[in-house]
C-alpha cells in the first residue's frame, strides 16, 4: 500500500525524466519554436521557454494523461505562457509616452499569433507522410504530379494526402478566426 503523502506513480517517472533531462530533450525545440512564432523574439522565446520547463519542474503532478498527450499538454502551456508575455509586453507599450499599438492591434497581433502557432503545431505532430507532401507542394512547388511521384506514390494517393493536410491546417486558422485561443488536448 503506497504512503498518501508519496505522489502518483506518472510524477515519479516525470520527476526522474527531468532529472535525467530527458524531458527537455525531448520538448525544448517545439516550446522554443512555438514561443518564437508567438513572439516573434529569440530572447523572449528562451524566457517563455525557461518558464515552461521550470513550470513542469516544480509542478510535475499539473499534467493529467487522462486529458491527452504530453505533447499536446507542452504546448497548450507553451501557447499560453507566450501570449501572456505578448499581451504584457503589448499592454507595456500602449502605457508609454510615444503610443504603441492600439488594444485592437494587439489582440489581432495576439490572434495572428495563435493561428501561426496552432499552424506550426499542427504540422510537426502530422505523420510523416503528409508532411513530406506538403513540404514538396507547399514549399517546393510541385503540383500533386510532380508530389506523387517524388514521393514514388499513386497521383491519387499523393492528393490524399495534400487534401488531408490541408485540411488540418485549416483547422489553425478555424480556432484563430473565431478569436478564441486555439486549444491543444483540452488542458491549458
Amino acid at each position: 500500500m503506497a504512503k498518501k503523502d508519496a505522489p502518483p506513480r506518472w510524477d515519479r517517472k516525470m520527476q526522474q525524466r527531468l532529472a535525467r533531462g530527458e524531458f527537455y530533450d525531448r520538448f525544448a525545440s517545439l516550446v522554443h519554436g512555438l514561443a518564437h512564432r508567438v513572439l516573434e523574439d529569440d530572447q523572449a522565446a528562451d524566457s517563455v521557454t525557461r518558464e515552461v520547463f521550470t513550470h513542469v519542474w516544480e509542478h510535475p503532478d499539473a499534467y493529467d494523461p487522462k486529458t491527452g498527450p504530453l505533447r499536446t499538454w507542452v504546448a497548450a502551456l507553451t501557447h499560453r505562457l507566450a501570449v501572456q508575455r505578448l499581451r504584457a509586453t503589448g499592454t507595456a507599450a500602449l502605457t508609454d509616452e510615444d503610443g504603441g499599438a492600439s488594444a485592437a492591434e494587439l489582440e489581432l497581433k495576439v490572434r495572428h499569433a495563435s493561428v501561426a502557432a496552432r499552424a506550426d503545431y499542427i504540422v510537426q505532430s502530422m505523420p510523416a507522410p503528409l508532411r513530406a507532401a506538403l513540404d514538396l507542394a507547399y514549399f517546393q512547388r510541385r503540383d500533386y504530379r510532380q508530389t506523387a511521384a517524388d514521393l514514388g506514390v499513386t497521383e491519387d494517393e499523393a492528393r490524399r494526402r495534400l487534401r488531408l493536410g490541408l485540411q488540418l491546417l485549416s483547422t489553425a486558422h478555424d480556432a484563430g478566426a473565431s478569436g478564441a485561443p486555439p486549444e491543444y488536448g483540452g488542458a491549458a
